[in-house]
Formats: structure tokens, sequence, C-alpha cells
């Protein structure tokens, strides 16, 4: 989880991709994805995207979505 500047916290995926970077991505707000060389670069950079990501909502007037996703794993 990421606090961002609203001090709400918001789900973060990270996944390599195939260059050896991480990638940080935040499902709850679509298009908000961002990478880094480290895992921990790849946080910083992602707590300024949804910087970022929720002043250009705001600045368009539109709502800011929930952070309500649920992570769980199932048995294939």
């Amino acid at each position: 989880m990421i606090v961002n500047k609203d001090n709400k916290e918001r789900t973060v995926f990270l996944y390599p991709d195939e260059d050896g970077y991480v990638i940080a991505e935040v499902p709850s707000l679509p298009g908000c994805i961002s990478q880094g060389e480290t895992r921990q670069e790849a946080l910083d950079n992602i707590k300024e995207a949804i910087a970022l990501h929720l002043e250009v909502l705001e600045e368009r007037g539109e709502l800011i979505p929930e952070d309500n996703i649920e992570i769980t794993s199932v048995m294939v």
C-alpha cells in the first residue's frame, strides 16, 4: 500500500517487465503506472504518479475513485 497526499492508502501491484525493470500499477486509478530499476525506485515513482493522476482528476472535476481492491489467491 502507498499513502497518497490525502493520507489515503492505494493498493499498488509490483511486477517485473521483460527488461528487468519493476512495474508499479495502481488498479484503482486506471492508467496510473510507473516503473523503476529497483523496487524502491518503482515505489518512489508511483507515489509521484499517484499525486499527478489525482491532480489531473481534480482539475477536470472528476470523482476520485476509492481504493476498494481485494487481493486474493486461487489454486489452479
